[in-house]
């Protein structure tokens, strides 16, 4: 049933759990979340970047998300992630297709991003969709999100609470260290704790942490087998999301992970069996590695049986 980010992420403040928020590009990828979503009786959040928008459609993305949460029980947002575009911002608000957007104006002069997210919450308010809001930027690549990362600033935890009271916004994404893609650290993860601890303490509405995929090392180790060169993926690890879930993140958002476990899923497919050439047999085991990795995810995030 389609519900909206407010409703699932103050439950999940009070509970003490974060709900995932997994990005879709298509048909399949939607299949395998919901599945993963009814198996761990989890709310969920269904992501859409401006990404995907250009690649498969508004409306069409729209449908298949509408009918899949039509036909299951559990909690399901249907959410536009990193809004930048204000115009594409204003026809998901309108388009009575999204329960949640997010207006990514962290690029933005502070007292612009402001003004825009305010003008936005307003908006959305109106007819009952919740708003996501950005302070901080977050480095890294993916899709048309781009952040240098000289460019990247962490969030100030004074500046959270005055941003949230002066716009409104139903949650708040945070940069603490993480960055977007699946190349996130040389190292190990390393986030800023102290910070997020800060904020939490004076914001007092769900925070989001982006950029937060873990790249499981089961995974990546088949992708590279079967010819996928991402040996240098690095993602947070599942100890640090725990912590941050512990100091008050609501809302984790997965991306490169469901990617991975998709191209790892076709490639080991063709490899084994190359006079296949049926999509439908060639995508399901795609599907199963996604359902794997989201159910993982549900389960490490606490939100498994909440839903």
């Amino acid at each position: 049933m389609l519900t909206s980010l407010a409703t699932v992420l103050n439950k999940a403040n009070r509970g003490g759990y974060a709900v995932g928020a997994f990005n879709i590009n298509n048909l399949e990828t939607l299949q395998a979340v919901m599945v993963a979503a009814e198996q761990e009786k989890s709310p969920v959040i269904i992501s859409t970047s401006e990404g995907a928008i250009d690649y498969a459609g508004m409306e069409e993305l729209g449908a298949l998300v509408h009918l899949a949460a039509e036909r299951s029980k559990r909690p399901v947002v249907f959410h536009l992630d990193h809004g930048k575009n204000y115009d594409l911002v204003v026809k998901a608000i309108k388009s009575g297709l999204y329960t949640s957007v997010m207006f990514d104006g962290s690029s933005l002069p502070y007292k612009e991003n402001v003004k825009v997210t305010k003008k936005i919450v307003t908006m959305a308010h109106k007819l009952g969709i919740s708003v996501e809001a950005e302070l901080g930027a977050i480095a890294g690549i993916e899709d048309f999100v781009s952040v240098e990362e000289k460019d990247a600033h962490l969030t100030d935890p004074e500046q959270a609470l005055d941003f949230v009271e002066r716009t409104g916004c139903d949650a708040l994404a945070v940069a603490i260290g993480t960055s977007h893609g699946a190349y996130k650290f040389g190292g190990d993860s390393q986030l800023d704790f102290k910070r997020l601890s800060q904020i939490s303490d004076l914001v007092k509405i769900p925070l989001v942490l982006h950029g937060a995929s873990g790249i499981p090392s089961d995974i990546k180790k088949q992708c590279i087998k079967y010819g996928c060169k991402i040996e240098n993926a690095k993602g947070v690890s599942d100890a640090h999301i725990k912590k941050a879930v512990s100091l008050g993140i609501d809302k984790i958002n997965i991306d490169s992970d469901l990617r991975i476990a998709f191209d790892a899923g076709v490639r080991k497919f063709l490899h084994d069996q190359p006079e296949v050439f049926d999509p439908r047999k060639i995508l399901t085991p795609a599907k199963d590695l996604i359902t794997k990795v989201v159910s993982q995810k549900m389960r490490m995030l606490g939100s498994s049986g909440k839903g």
